[in-house]
């Protein structure tokens, strides 16, 4: 009996190869980027809209104090009649503000100075990495708060500037590690051996290949620093007139609006803080996936196997002496149970 292909797993639904520029927005298939990449778009078209948006102006005062959410304020009112609503819209440029400044220094210095190190070695590395390992034991939360004690008007952007300053130092030891693996490679050697300058071999050899990792590590440095900014403000040490979601918490905080039982003075910000921090997660593990291909799911092609039931063909090496193989012969399924010695014999 022969046994034809179809007795044999078959691949279903195999893929072409991927074509270069849908190789390049793999990233974006993923379920999870796309999501967190809305849900940032969400907050990001709420910082540039929202203080025009606003239905109210969020210092003003009225007689409406306490007030659940209703037509006329969506997101209620605080104990001095204010909206919560135009709070909530107004702080969100000042969080987004932090986090994105402060991430972008911090990835710019972490570039500057991991890549830096790994790459020259020698002299330039060891003096890279003492001043990263300095960087690193700066806590930055404290620094922030002797730095607001001795400063007037504690903005926005020297909070950024502080965050940025002590949290490059992780990212920095990350891509000199990357760089020291990368430096050494076919690529980079024939790049060296035909000539080409060292900046412009790591910018143009090593800088493509740690572009994950530099964007994974600007991600987690903006979710530190939105985190820092809402603490910040929450604690107090912040310019309490500028209004962020830290801001909101903070007088709900201070006016004891758990115990009146004012759930929408403290549930929108808090609500928002999670949505955000979720946002780019998402995106984060999104960059992950796409990095690492144990980790793919819905970034990466995925093939679908399905066994058909029967015999499995047994392929048969030898030649019968005086002639050629019945090529019947070798397809000859061989009985489940009985070894290939007993079925010679």
């Amino acid at each position: 009996m022969s046994v034809t292909a179809t007795d044999v797993a078959v691949l279903d639904d195999v893929p072409a190869p991927a074509a270069p520029s849908r190789a390049r927005l793999r990233f974006l298939r993923g379920g999870k980027t796309r999501t967190g990449l809305l849900i940032l778009a969400f907050f990001l078209v709420l910082a540039v809209v929202g203080p025009w948006i606003a239905p109210y102006d969020p210092d003003a005062m009225s007689d409406q104090l306490l007030q659940p959410p209703s037509a006329d304020h969506w997101f209620g009112t605080t104990h001095t009649g204010q909206d919560v609503l135009s709070q909530i819209l107004v702080g969100t440029r000042g969080v987004l503000l932090v986090g994105f400044i402060a991430g972008v220094i911090a990835t710019v210095l972490s570039v500057v100075i991991g890549v830096s190190a790994g790459f020259l070695g020698g002299a330039a590395d060891e003096v890279l990495s003492m001043l990263s390992n300095v960087f690193l034991v700066i806590p930055g939360l404290p620094l922030i708060i002797i730095i607001a004690s001795f400063v007037e008007d504690t903005t926005d952007l020297l909070i950024a500037a502080v965050i940025a300053l002590t949290s490059w130092a992780w990212g920095a030891r990350v891509l000199r590690a990357q760089t020291l693996s990368l430096r050494r490679r076919d690529y980079v050697e024939a790049a060296r051996a035909t000539g080409e300058s060292t900046w412009r071999i790591i910018l143009f050899e090593v800088m493509p290949n740690l572009t994950a990792v530099i964007a994974s590590g600007f991600v987690g440095t903006v979710i530190f620093a939105v985190l820092s900014e809402i603490t910040l403000a929450f604690i107090g040490v912040a310019d309490i007139s500028h209004w962020n979601w830290g801001t909101v918490l903070f007088w709900a905080q201070s006016n004891q609006a758990l115990a009146q039982g004012a759930w929408w003075w403290f549930v929108p910000a808090g609500l928002c803080i999670a949505l955000l921090g979720t946002a780019l997660a998402l995106i984060n593990f999104g960059i992950d996936e796409f990095v690492n291909p144990r980790l793919r799911t819905a970034t990466g092609a995925s093939r679908k196997v399905r066994m058909r039931v029967g015999f499995t063909p047994v392929a048969r090496t030898g030649t019968p002496p005086g002639g050629t193989a019945d090529p019947a012969a070798r397809a000859t399924p061989e009985p489940s149970g009985t070894s290939s010695k007993e079925h010679s014999a």
